[in-house]
């Protein structure tokens, strides 16, 4: 028996219905090309991402892992004269479910709350699976982090003070990359903001069985993505937490994370569990689950509602954090 999902907000719902053209619930591996291709790079290679005059912006490629090619990096300083000892840094992570976007995609959201925060950011881009699979894109992202924390002070920022930010697949490679960071004794992050992360190659929750279909990430499009990452590895008993970090064991000494998702999304239940295996270690996180949210309902329908609530959210928890 199929299970019944859980519906979507309605004003969301409207949204997502006007919305119905752009794209599906399912990626399959034949529309990956297709998918990295049209309007919606074009887009994101018109976004003023001095956000009028507010950032200078630098484009270095820094050195990457071992034997791997340089990382590209998006480096926005704020402008105005810095203030106390360090500005804050948002160290952004693109989504795109390991196989699309750059650096880019969803920095200009990045860029708004660091412009309330007089806070630098930097946005990483990594390769892409499948042809580039783990531990390449975390190898990337981890390289620009250690990069990032040593030449924080050179872009008048605090390297205690850098805050891990990233969406969906974005949202998993800044998990998996504090994981990381705690493991092998690299620089801490102030937090880390997860937004809709994904975390689990396993694919077979109760939220990604009821969505199936629906909403604009679904269990065909997470197959495809993971498949893309891990091969004939997903789903089998091996996996990395730095791939996927629902596998890790031990989720104690992490850095504070925010957390949300919708409640009718592929990711949900993947996203509850890790908050509360957090808290069951002895570490600290705030949850929220969006009602009637689908993946990325705040990019469909940044005006309704529960996108302007989600968005009140995560600059209320930066902004205590940041107070610390």
């Amino acid at each position: 028996m199929t299970p019944v999902p859980p519906p979507f907000d309605p004003e969301l719902a409207a949204a997502l219905e006007e919305a119905g053209g752009l794209m599906g619930p399912g990626l399959a591996p034949e529309d990956i090309a297709a998918a990295r291709q049209g309007a919606a790079v074009e887009l994101l290679d018109a976004l003023d991402l001095t956000v009028d005059g507010a950032f200078e912006v630098t484009e270095p490629t820094v050195p990457g892992p071992e034997g791997a090619p340089g990382v590209p990096l998006l480096v926005c300083r704020p402008t105005a004269p810095a203030t106390g000892t360090g500005r804050p840094l948002l160290y952004h992570v693109h989504g795109g479910g390991m196989v699309l976007g750059n650096r880019r995609l969803g920095v200009n959201t990045a860029l708004d709350w660091a412009k309330g925060f007089q806070a630098a950011v930097v946005s990483v881009e990594y390769r892409l699976a499948p042809e580039h699979p783990h531990p390449a894109p975390v190898d990337d992202v981890h390289a620009g982090l250690l990069w990032t924390a040593e030449h924080a002070r050179e872009l008048g920022c605090d390297p205690r003070r850098i805050v891990l930010v990233g969406g969906s697949a974005g949202g998993g490679l800044a998990a998996a990359l504090a994981l990381l960071l705690r493991d092998s004794g690299g620089p801490r992050p102030l937090g880390q903001m997860l937004m809709s992360p994904m975390l689990d190659d396993r694919n077979d929750t109760p939220s990604a069985r009821q969505m199936a279909g629906a909403g604009l990430w679904d269990r065909t499009a997470n197959e495809t993505a993971w498949t893309a990452l891990l091969g004939d590895r997903r789903g089998g008993p091996d996996v990395s937490p730095y791939a996927a970090p629902a596998r890790a064991q031990d989720l104690s000494g992490l850095p504070p994370a925010f957390l949300d998702v919708g409640s009718a999304e592929t990711f949900r239940d993947e996203v509850v569990s890790y908050a509360s295996r957090i808290w069951r270690a002895g570490g600290v996180a705030e949850l929220h689950v969006w009602p009637g949210g689908f993946h990325g309902f705040d990019g469909i329908a940044p005006r309704a509602a529960l996108s302007q609530t989600a968005q009140a959210a995560r600059m209320d928890w930066l902004r205590r954090l940041l107070a610390h």
